[in-house]
């Protein structure tokens, strides 16, 4: 895992702003339970299990498992139940036993007298270490002949430089027997790994080198989800592919281009788009029985780590292969919310754990449990992919004034780069524009006819405008579906278009596909380095600045200095080093009192946000660097205000901003 950022979630008090609208008009239809936990129990949770007689087990980064009795109500007991192993990232309850993934070894407990604690452990099987803090293991997943399929992390120091133990990144299934053979490969940090009801295996991944974004993958044996690294053991006995680290381009186009040139390069179902979404997505459980809604059942639910939430998700097969789009669902998590698991009574338990990975959630580890209330917001239920375009299932009939007008819908598509660089921005982003909208004869389903739909693409699909028969505005505006197949044979018929005439769309609305950079404005001589609120070169008319001031980054999304003070029409001249090892930043001075709304502007931003490194046009913005990647620095020099005051400085890259800020102090 890695540390990661995150919008809105500190805690519904604490939230300010939009963000306390939407962790409140959530709470509405799914409220949380925190489980109260004993001082001294450090529950940084790293695995969970129902047990069919109602308790809980929780597995512990620090090697214990917990039995947690009578977990729905305000006061469960917490009984010991194993200990002394090395960090329980994955714990599964099969046939009377718990299975728990250590760093090392597949271990299966068990509890043979019946004293509510295990009194024999049992080796299943073993694999190598070589002790990168990286070496991260999760699982075990069960198929019907009971085997057990892990996933394993890749080792990180930097691209290139750690060495991967056997099978690290990979995939691999334990026979009954504990006889380990590699499945898949391609993996860095697969946090999440489950089987859905049709039997079929996906994990979650993580931003990183040669992962542009999050995403969910659907794995089969041979199968390489992207992660150079791992193929240094395609050569050895019992491995599916043959597939070399030298057979796979690194030239920073899409990963669908690569997957033209190695055959077995499997692209995600699903991608996350980077801070828009989340940053760590961690676990996925199945909802097969609408435990969160009629509406959702058969969806999925996907947890973020950094970004203490759960993202909802819907899988479709076309052409035979899964695609998909996930949704925003849930925020405010107390930390960062690792585990997902269906209770007894059909609530969700959250299991979270923060220390040295970061979340916004505050706290360093915690249980809660959602429900949902029984009642349905305006939502998109689902979103299904068209010959000509998508089309929305909205779980609620929609106003149909709002619905047919094409200004209430804004469609994007974009994609990242697939190189050994880590992460990507966003690049190939593309405006559509709708030429017909047909809504079904209950107004519960829009489609959406499009100038074109792009294969392989990111398609953000905002219907911002559009409300609810009874007024309601959608709880979430903003979905994000990958489009790996278009259908075949289901062009609309526009004789039925019921699209209202609205006026041509804006010239901007036809852009050409072009990579979006990471400036802060429109990269122009003009603006990118003369502009007065990014100044990256010295006046010409000034001898020597009256005051230099050097600020970094500490893990936590974290600024080193949180209070700085300069004179009132100072000559400043400001460095900020970006000292992170994998997340990007940026500085912006705004008006006093004004970093939320300047940070949930820069939200706001969406996916084009990247062009202008998540610094919005505003007013309340003084002074600004551009986007840096970690390790990267940069110079700025601006004239501090005249009018004395508390003026804050802030990350404004998506939701960093309830956490990583400061006061530049002006006085006179």
């Amino acid at each position: 895992m890695k540390n990661i950022f995150l919008i809105a979630c500190l805690s519904i008090l604490t939230i300010q702003g939009l963000e306390a609208q939407k962790a409140v008009a959530e709470a509405e239809y799914y409220p949380l339970r925190t489980l109260p936990i004993p001082h001294n129990i450090e529950l940084e949770v790293g695995g969970m299990a129902t047990i069919p007689d109602g308790r809980l087990a929780v597995s512990t980064r620090r090697g214990e498992i917990w039995m947690v009795e009578n977990p729905y109500s305000a006061t469960p007991f917490y009984r010991l139940f194993a200990s002394g192993m090395h960090e329980v990232l994955g714990l599964n309850f099969h046939k009377g036993s718990l299975y728990a993934v250590q760093r090392g070894e597949l271990t299966k407990l068990t509890d043979q007298n019946g004293d509510g604690s295990a009194d024999h452990y049992q080796n299943i099987a073993n694999w190598e270490l070589e002790g990168n803090y990286h070496e991260y293991s999760y699982g075990p997943v069960f198929d019907a002949q009971d085997n057990m399929y892990l996933t394993f992390n890749v080792a990180w120091v930097g691209f290139g430089e750690a060495k991967l133990s056997k099978w690290r990144g990979w995939m691999v299934k334990v026979s009954p027997d504990g006889t380990l053979s590699p499945v898949a490969s391609g993996l860095r940090s697969p946090a999440g790994v489950m089987m859905n009801s049709a039997g079929d295996i996906f994990y979650t991944e993580n931003q990183g080198d040669w992962v542009g974004s999050g995403r969910i993958t659907h794995l089969e044996k041979g199968d390489f989800a992207g992660h150079a690294s791992s193929l240094v053991w395609s050569n050895e006995p019992g491995s599916p592919m043959t597939t070399q680290i030298s057979d796979v381009p690194d030239n920073s186009e899409p990963m669908y281009k690569a997957a033209e040139k190695v055959k077995n390069l499997k692209l995600p179902a699903v991608w996350y788009p980077h801070t828009l979404m989340g940053i760590s997505t961690a676990d996925m459980i199945e909802d097969v029985n609408g435990n969160m809604g009629p509406f959702f059942k058969g969806q999925y639910f996907v947890s973020d780590q950094g970004h203490s939430k759960v993202m909802r998700m819907m899988l479709e097969k076309v052409n035979g292969q899964y695609q998909g789009i996930c949704f925003p669902f849930r925020e405010g998590w107390q930390s960062g919310l690792l585990r997902l698991s269906w209770g007894n009574d059909g609530s969700m338990f959250g299991g979270m754990t923060s220390r040295g990975w970061g979340s916004t959630g505050k706290d360093l580890f915690g249980l809660q449990r959602m429900l949902w209330s029984g009642e349905t917001p305006f939502e998109m239920a689902e979103v299904h992919a068209m010959s000509d375009g998508f089309e929305i299932t909205f779980t609620k009939p929609v106003d149909v004034s709002t619905a047919v007008q094409a200004a209430n819908y804004d469609i994007n598509s974009f994609n990242y780069q697939y190189h050994h660089f880590y992460g990507s921005p966003v690049i190939e982003n593309k405006s559509h524009v709708i030429k017909a909208i047909l809504i079904s004869d209950d107004h519960t389903k829009v489609r959406l006819v499009l100038d074109e739909t792009r294969r392989f693409y990111i398609h953000e699909i905002k219907p911002k405008g559009v409300k609810a028969v009874n007024g309601e505005l959608l709880l979430h505006e903003v979905g994000y579906y990958t489009l790996n197949n278009i259908p075949a044979g289901m062009t609309a018929d526009l004789s039925k278009n019921k699209m209202a005439a609205v006026a041509p769309p804006p010239a901007e609305s036809h852009q050409h596909t072009v990579p979006m950079e990471t400036t802060a404005e429109p990269t122009t001589k003009k603006n990118s380095k003369n502009s007065s609120k990014h100044l990256t070169t010295m006046p010409s008319d000034w001898a020597t600045p009256d005051k230099t001031l050097v600020i970094g980054t500490v893990p936590g999304m974290k600024y080193d200095v949180t209070e700085l003070e300069v004179k009132a029409g100072t000559k400043v001249k400001l460095t900020f080093n970006n000292l992170d090892d994998d997340m990007t930043h940026n500085l912006v001075i705004v008006e006093p009192g004004t970093a939320d709304e300047v940070g949930l502007s820069a939200f706001s931003l969406g996916v084009k946000g990247s062009q202008m490194s998540y610094v919005p046009n505003s007013n309340k913005v003084l002074f600004h660097t551009t986007l840096l990647q970690p390790e990267a620095s940069q110079t700025i020099y601006f004239v501090a205000p005249s009018k004395p005051g508390e003026y804050s400085f802030v990350c404004t890259y998506p939701g960093h901003h309830t956490l990583m800020r400061g006061i530049l102090k002006v006085v006179k």
